[in-house]
């Protein structure tokens, strides 16, 4: 009976460091890194969701082509973020405009009808073939009345990640959740698929009364305890229209706030989200 002890008391040590493990699985170091690796993200959705919003109005207020317009690709190009939009054949680009450094103003426009390059050709066959499978059930897309899904497609490896983030056309509103990735081979055809929220987060800055909101935060499913890459670049997009600087989200299994400011794109984990 002696011999049992030490062996039972090991398996208690061993159970008790099992279950610490399970409580904290990244280490704080490990939840900066993966926290400034979502923020990198967010930000090169936010410069190309920039730039397809300020394509759009400069696009749609120019006389000569907005009878035109058939649908826009926005990519990375160096140091420049352009936006093209095609004819309503969908065969020739119409309009290109050019940004660096998430400017509001272009540094260059060319209405000069051309035929696509590679990386546009490339880009078109992918969203309009990811755009032609999201009515599959299996995939659980929705539109909130009154909200758009705007989609954002970036190069991965060999593949493509073609986020979808819902748009609100009030600048009181700032719309997190309802935000999809789906990861597509070089053709479009959809590899994986995953949705960061479980329902739509509509955040109200201005109440009914004139007051207005100086802090928001949500919480996520143990399913996907980070801040994602998508509720950065959203809050990037509308927190200008407010007076909000920073947003916070709690995960229970960080066990504790993820905290975003975008005037000094910095992020941490915190106890709290004050």
């Amino acid at each position: 009976m002696m011999t049992m002890k030490p062996i039972f008391s090991l398996f208690l040590i061993l159970a008790s460091i099992s279950i610490f493990c399970q409580d904290r699985p990244y280490s704080d170091i490990e939840i900066q890194q993966k926290l400034d690796s979502i923020k990198a993200e967010g930000n090169l959705l936010y410069s190309l969701e920039n730039a397809s919003w300020h394509s759009t109005d400069l696009a749609n207020g120019n006389k000569k082509i907005n009878k035109n317009l058939g649908a826009y690709l926005t990519y990375k190009n160096n140091d420049t973020v352009k936006t093209v939009f095609l004819d309503k054949d969908q065969n020739l680009v119409i309009a290109e405009y050019s940004f660096k450094n998430n400017s509001k103003k272009t540094v260059n426009e060319n209405f000069s009808p051309r035929n696509m390059n590679p990386t546009e050709t490339a880009l078109k066959q992918v969203r309009f073939k990811i755009i032609s499978q999201l009515s599959d059930p299996k995939y659980e897309v929705t539109v909130p009345q009154g909200f758009s899904l705007n989609m954002v497609t970036i190069p991965y490896n060999e593949n493509y990640k073609n986020y979808l983030i819902t748009g609100s056309s009030d600048t009181h509103t700032i719309p997190f959740g309802n935000d999809y990735l789906f990861i597509s081979d070089k053709d479009g055809n959809i590899i994986s698929h995953k949705k960061f929220h479980s329902r739509s987060i509509l955040t109200l800055t201005t109440m009914p009364d004139g007051s207005t909101m100086t802090m928001s935060s949500h919480s996520h499913l143990k399913t996907n305890p980070f801040i994602s890459a998508t509720d950065i670049c959203t809050f990037k997009l509308y927190a200008p229209f407010t007076k909000l600087d920073e947003f916070s989200v709690y995960s229970p299994v960080l066990g504790g706030y993820m905290k975003y400011n975008y005037k000094t794109d910095t992020i941490g984990k915190f106890k709290n989200p004050k």
